[in-house]
């Protein structure tokens, strides 16, 4: 069994303002075909625009607001929420409240470093 907290993990802080902590997947281990991970963007910060050509991705949004956009269409996003992200399908999640925007990111395929493409 494996059970982690994303308060005990260090967080990879991007320049841009994401902290990802990745509980489970090919890096962080205890899962083959999957990863999870918790993300927090601080007020103000956004994900880059990116997209997974190997990996479907879902969110489930834990608290905050935040406005995602796929292949260009947009929904405001908060607690309780869930958005599934297919291969290919470029993305971006924007941090539009006053506090964190923390969600759960899932990829299946786990995800890996070569399997997301920037585009800015």
């Amino acid at each position: 069994m494996h059970v982690k907290n994303a308060r005990s993990l260090a967080g990879v802080a991007s320049p841009h303002g994401e902290v990802v902590y990745e509980l489970f997947g090919a890096a962080a281990g205890g899962s083959q075909a999957h990863s999870l991970a918790q993300i927090v963007i601080p007020p103000g910060k956004a994900s880059l625009k990116h997209y997974h050509p190997a990996a479907e991705e879902s969110y489930v949004i834990l608290s905050g607001t935040g406005r995602l956009e796929v292949d260009g269409k947009t929904s405001h996003v908060g607690p309780g929420d869930s958005a599934i992200i297919l291969p290919n399908q470029v993305h971006q999640l924007w941090n539009v409240g006053d506090e964190d925007l923390v969600l759960l990111a899932v990829c299946v395929p786990p995800w890996t470093p070569d399997n997301s493409v920037y585009l800015d």
